[in-house]
């Protein structure tokens, strides 16, 4: 028996909403830890790969972008990336413009007082140049007087004007550090022989040194924890919850192999640190 296109493309349409049906559940979070419930907002900024990038199609990818839709699924909110350079993350994030920070924001005592932060992965600092130059670097000593690019308002930043103060009190000549929005930026400044070498994370030089653009001379300096940040207590709990799960189910595994990304050595996923005073 033959049915008429209408009653048959009804049935898709019930089919294909009863199955959407099925796959819902009930967020484990309340309404009033999302700015938007049931969206869980996020600021990213794609320019880290493997971390966070955009493809040749405009897509996100990444370890934090798969990361992100996992512990979503499980806590059953939707996913939201929102694009924007780091620098105002922190301040539009405690002024309520969004729910978390989702770019590897390095854990650091001040920033524990003024968000909550979860780790979820390690990550260390590089040293690199142009794969032309002749400058040859066995510590971050060696960058003493040099001209050297940096992405602004960062952890790496921070390292780095600490150790370059640290030189001069040595008697060392201070880093000249120039500040780029972006890692783009800062290769672009590279090749063009604006600067005489890079900080970057190990992660991202990596992937530099891959594609041919850069060599890297030093790795793995001031490694610490790297973590999602939230505006609220509640929401990182069930995302640190959910980071165990995916942890225990080998999902963690697959994610940082895939992306060459280097995990934490805990099992169980927690809030670091007090969190906001006020």
């Amino acid at each position: 028996m033959q049915f008429p296109k209408a009653f048959s493309a009804l049935a898709l349409l019930i089919g294909l909403t009863q199955a959407a049906g099925a796959q819902t559940c009930t967020p484990k979070v309340p309404a009033s830890s999302l700015i938007e419930a049931p969206k869980w907002q996020m600021s990213i900024n794609p320019t880290l790969p493997p971390q966070q990038f955009v493809d040749d199609k405009g897509e996100l990818q990444g370890l934090n972008v798969e990361l992100a839709r996992e512990i979503a699924k499980r806590i059953c909110v939707e996913a939201v990336f929102l694009r924007m350079d780091f620098p105002p993350m922190i301040p539009a994030l405690r002024s309520g413009r969004f729910d978390a920070i989702n770019t590897g924001l390095f854990w650091t005592e001040e920033r524990s007082k003024m968000l909550y932060l979860v780790p979820y992965a390690q990550q260390a600092i590089s040293i690199y140049t142009d794969p032309s130059s002749s400058l040859k670097l066995e510590k971050f000593e060696d960058l003493a007087g040099r001209v050297v690019g940096v992405e602004s308002a960062t952890y790496t930043e921070r390292k780095a004007r600490e150790f370059s103060t640290a030189m001069e009190a040595k008697g060392l000549k201070p880093v000249e550090l120039r500040t780029f929005a972006t890692v783009t930026a800062t290769s672009a400044a590279l090749r063009a022989g604006q600067l005489e070498a890079a900080l970057n994370i190990n992660e991202t030089a990596n992937s530099l040194e891959q594609k041919g653009i850069a060599k890297i001379w030093v790795r793995d300096i001031a490694g610490t924890d790297i973590t999602f940040a939230f505006r609220d207590k509640l929401l990182a709990q069930a995302a640190a919850d959910a980071l165990t799960a995916i942890r225990v189910d080998g999902t963690y595994d697959k994610l940082f192999d895939k992306f060459g990304m280097t995990k934490l050595k805990a099992t169980t996923f927690v809030i670091r640190g007090d969190g906001p005073t006020n």
